[in-house]
């Protein structure tokens, strides 16, 4: 059975949110079919991987896309009532290559991972289709706009609203929608009530034997120092907001703290604000670190300190699995099946995240990081969400 699959950003590595899940789906999915891939590549990096997946592929469409281009053009694309998600990831060559699979090909399933990829298939023509919106975009653009200002927040506001419009004409047009929490599922429904009955959580998952504690690795911190650690892709707006936040509100009065622990900030393309923090001298920035699992495995805390958050932090799951005592927010922990005050401690102002990081670092809470990780063993395996997947197709 051939089965198109359709993404915004190519499904490898499966390094940052949005790529875990869709490799996660597209390599069971290839298992069982004849997966035909079309996808944009945003890092010319990127495009060495297009080689690892194409043996397990049926045919592999991999579009270039240069972001300073695309945002040109999703100005250039501007119409009344289109968001610019959809002018930013539109492409001739993939819409093309859409049409000729489905010509070629006996495609008799579909999956559409995020919602800038729906208009692709908005001639779906009966095609039994899947519309994983993973988190509720929409809602992400509309907190942009809350918090910002002037020009900027009216086209935050402009996106959110056209983008929950795409949002409710895609789910009624695709056989079923998949979002990553029930708490997303919940806020999509209250806001588009018509799509209650087309809608389903299937949550993301860790993978605790690539996430062992048990493994050795070699320290990368200094000795003499506790570690700090945040980890996640550093040109994502909630993570540098998270981090800024992190190092302006809480670690002036960490630093003073004898001995004063360091904030290691890990993850690829750091923004400029936040390559700035390097200069402090209990900040370290890290942006070309192959595995991350050692910079966990030896932080004496893990903290994801975001006040914007949409659907479900791998992030989290990922340090919660590796056995660390975690400090988050509330918007941070929710979708995870997680308990606060036994698998991660919770603080949503500036005061608790200081209060909460100075208990952890005193060894006030021993017991934390294994009551993460046997919370996301018990609950968050990748079997589970699978499972769900195959009952749809099915």
């Amino acid at each position: 059975m051939h089965l198109l699959f359709l993404a915004h950003r190519l499904p490898y590595p499966p390094n940052k949110g949005d790529k875990i899940r869709s490799f996660r789906w597209l390599d069971h999915l290839s298992r069982k079919y004849d997966v035909h891939l079309g996808c944009f590549v945003d890092r010319q990096e990127d495009m060495a991987h297009v080689e690892t997946l194409r043996p397990g592929l049926a045919s592999v469409a991999a579009i270039p896309l240069d972001p300073r281009l695309a945002r040109l053009r999703a100005l250039a694309r501007l119409r009344p009532g289109m968001p610019l998600s959809v002018g930013y990831f539109h492409d001739r060559r993939l819409r093309a290559w859409v049409r000729q699979t489905r010509r070629n090909h006996p495609i008799e399933r579909a999956l559409v991972f995020s919602s800038a990829m729906a208009p692709y298939l908005d001639d779906a023509d009966g095609l039994p289709t899947l519309f994983d919106m993973v988190d509720l975009d929409s809602e992400k653009f509309a907190a942009y706009g809350a918090e910002s200002g002037g020009l900027r927040a009216l086209v935050w506001r402009r996106e959110a609203r056209t983008l929950l419009a795409l949002e409710r004409a895609a789910t009624a047009r695709f056989t079923r929608t998949f979002l990553v929490s029930d708490a997303e599922r919940d806020r999509f429904t209250a806001l588009a009530p018509e799509t209650g009955a087309r809608t389903e959580a299937v949550p993301n998952g860790v993978d605790t034997g690539f996430f062992d504690p048990g493994q050795d690795w070699p320290n990368p911190y200094p000795p003499d120092r506790p570690a700090i650690v945040f980890t996640g892709a550093m040109d994502y707006r909630p993570n540098i907001d998270a981090c800024l936040w992190f190092a302006q509100s809480v670690m002036p009065d960490l630093a003073r703290d004898r001995p004063g622990p360091v904030f290691h900030i890990v993850g690829a393309d750091p923004a400029p604000q936040i390559r700035a923090l390097a200069a402090h001298p209990s900040i370290n920035v890290h942006p070309d670190v192959p595995d991350i699992r050692p910079y966990l495995r030896h932080a004496a805390l893990a903290v994801a300190p975001l006040r914007i958050a949409r659907g479900i932090q791998n992030k989290v799951l990922e340090a919660m699995a590796m056995a660390r005592p975690v400090l988050t927010t509330t918007a941070a922990l929710t979708g995870i099946s997680a308990i606060a005050g036994r698998d991660a401690l919770v603080a949503d102002d500036a005061e608790a995240m200081l209060s909460g990081a100075r208990a952890i670092l005193r060894g006030e809470w021993p017991g934390l990081g294994a009551a993460g990780r046997a919370s996301v063993t018990a609950n968050h395996g990748w079997s589970t969400a699978l499972a769900a997947l195959d009952r749809v197709l099915a």
